[in-house]
């Protein structure tokens, strides 16, 4: 053991490390030097990012400032940690070339580990990526009514992989984002409450029109509702020749989420004026008739009444 450890080999050992110390610890140190300026600089541009979006989303009134510093903090947090995460990887790799390491293997192996968990992690990375852009486009956010493949509820979460939506009868849908073929958003910014009226053929358009404004205008100038609505009443006249009744399209714009309140309300008072004014809300009828020469059969439910002449023509 004494022999191992000889003058020489203290002496060799002396040099290696002055020799290491000279010519590798400056370049580790100019190494640390620009991992330190090239984090700054990446948070830097992380925090100009982030500005350019909050101001990009100054045009959105329906959500609160803190809403907004909220969901892009979230971004930029994803965006910051991800990118210093590349940035000490490849740090490392520089640091194990310096003390002549060969990275060789390590780059070969982490490159056959990250195919097979790219192929086993297909749908996660393709379910985050689509999170990370609803997130960034404000497609949807928690508290909205939304329909997401054909199904329609609130959305209570919305995450970066999934989700979550629950319908009216409480269940509960889970949805991956990468899977989401279809969204629609029916409370972002504001929301449409759509009515069509359908009226008998023999009414007067013009007076169902009048009646259809005049309720319009006293829903809207109900302190109980008027803070709900935010423009008049539209109506677009006819809109469709339906089987019984002439259809009358009209639309409340609303907050969002309160045109289900206000289009039953309307409704019901719609329904009180129509019978008020004696216009008549269709419903199926059906007329039996003899022949194409006659009128149609008439029931009389008196059994003391004597037949029409018309009736005595026919029989």
């Amino acid at each position: 053991m004494q022999q191992l450890f000889t003058d020489e080999f203290w002496q060799k050992f002396y040099e290696r490390t002055i020799t290491w110390i000279i010519e590798t610890v400056p370049a580790l140190l100019f190494i640390f030097f620009l991992l330190f300026i090239a984090l700054a600089l990446y948070r830097f541009l992380v925090g100009k990012l982030k500005n350019i979006i909050l101001k990009r989303t100054q045009a959105s009134h329906h959500e609160s400032k803190e809403e907004k510093e909220k969901r892009v903090n979230t971004l930029i947090n994803i965006l910051r940690q991800a990118g210093g995460i590349v940035l000490w990887i490849i740090f490392i790799l520089i640091m194990l070339r310096e003390v002549n390491l060969d990275i060789g293997p390590i780059l070969a192996s982490a490159g056959i580990v990250g195919l097979a968990v790219g192929f086993g992690a297909q749908e996660l990375v393709r379910d985050f990526i689509s999170g990370f852009f609803m997130l960034l486009e404000n497609q949807v956010r928690a508290g909205d009514v939304a329909v997401i493949n054909g199904t329609g509820g609130l959305v209570e979460e919305i995450a970066l992989r999934t989700i979550t939506l629950r319908d009216f009868s409480g269940t509960v849908h889970i949805f991956q984002n990468g899977k989401i073929n279809t969204l629609a958003n029916m409370t972002k910014e504001w929301s449409g409450a759509v009515f069509d009226i359908g009226i008998a053929y023999k009414e007067n358009t013009d007076k169902a029109r009048n009646v259809i404004k005049d309720v319009g205008e006293e829903l809207m100038n109900d302190p109980e509702f008027k803070d709900k609505i935010n423009e008049p009443l539209e109506i677009f006249g006819v809109d469709a020749w339906g089987d019984s009744a002439v259809v009358i399209r009209a639309r409340f714009k609303t907050k969002p989420g309160q045109q289900w309140t206000i289009k039953r309300e309307y409704l019901g008072r719609l329904k009180k004026a129509f019978d008020r004014e004696r216009i008549e809300i269709p419903f199926p009828h059906r007329t039996i008739y003899w022949g194409d020469e006659i009128n149609p059969l008439k029931l009389n439910m008196d059994g003391n009444s004597e037949p029409t002449e018309k009736a005595k023509e026919n029989e």
